[in-house]
């Protein structure tokens, strides 16, 4: 079981995913932003949250447009497993693999927080380790975690069961309180919050550790 994390320049956030997975039971695999290929035989791509090329033109646009995404692209098109979070769920959204955008915060400040979280569905990998209608609390840190998409996108992603989490007690304006989505093949995950940041007891809560857990169980029963 095998996972890579991209690493771009900004990102801030890759030894932490890279420390959940390997929590987790994953081999891990740093991948710099230059490089074309990812490994061989990687089950999973993670996108760390940070300020990939410091988020000087769009945030996650300049990453989106890095050597190694065509990879990333072709890995989830062959139905590999993608986990964006934060500035990774920008990424994703900037590269098409998620339908919409993620815009400035509603009250135009960088919010560094414990939230709550709603899993709205237990349909995917991501997931399957709650229940339906669990909260948990996982930390964000953002400036740009407004999710907006057009009212068409909105209603397939309801209407298919792909809201992922919403927010208990929306931080940012997000449309429909969405804090994560899934992709079309329920394999890409994009989510605001940072839960490699509550995947440790020392981090002072682990709720975020089942999302980890049941993607390892998910690829080690593939």
């Amino acid at each position: 079981m095998r996972a890579a994390v991209v690493v771009f320049p900004g990102s801030n956030c890759d030894r932490d995913l890279a420390v959940a997975f390997k929590a987790a039971g994953l081999q891990v695999d740093m991948v710099w932003h230059k490089d074309s290929a990812l490994p061989q035989g990687v089950d999973i791509v993670g996108i760390p949250g940070g300020f990939s090329y410091g988020d000087y033109l769009r945030c996650g646009a300049i990453a989106a447009q890095s050597r190694i995404i065509g990879s990333v692209k072709t890995h989830a098109e062959r139905g590999g497993y993608v986990l964006g979070v934060c500035n990774g769920f920008q990424v994703l959204t900037e590269t098409g693999m998620l339908p919409g955008a993620l815009l400035r915060n509603a009250g135009l400040k960088y919010i560094c927080k414990t939230v709550g979280l709603k899993v709205e569905t237990t349909q995917s990998v991501y997931t399957e380790g709650y229940d339906a209608g669990e909260v948990i609390n996982i930390p964000i840190a953002h400036h740009d975690g407004n999710y907006f998409a057009d009212n068409e996108t909105i209603a397939r992603l309801q209407g298919e069961d792909r809201v992922a989490f919403r927010y208990t007690d929306n931080p940012n304006g997000a449309q429909a309180d969405i804090a994560g989505i899934l992709s079309e093949n329920r394999r890409v995950l994009g989510m605001m919050p940072h839960p490699e940041r509550a995947a440790d007891i020392g981090h002072g809560g682990t709720e975020g550790a089942a999302l980890f857990r049941a993607l390892a169980g998910a690829v080690a029963a593939a």
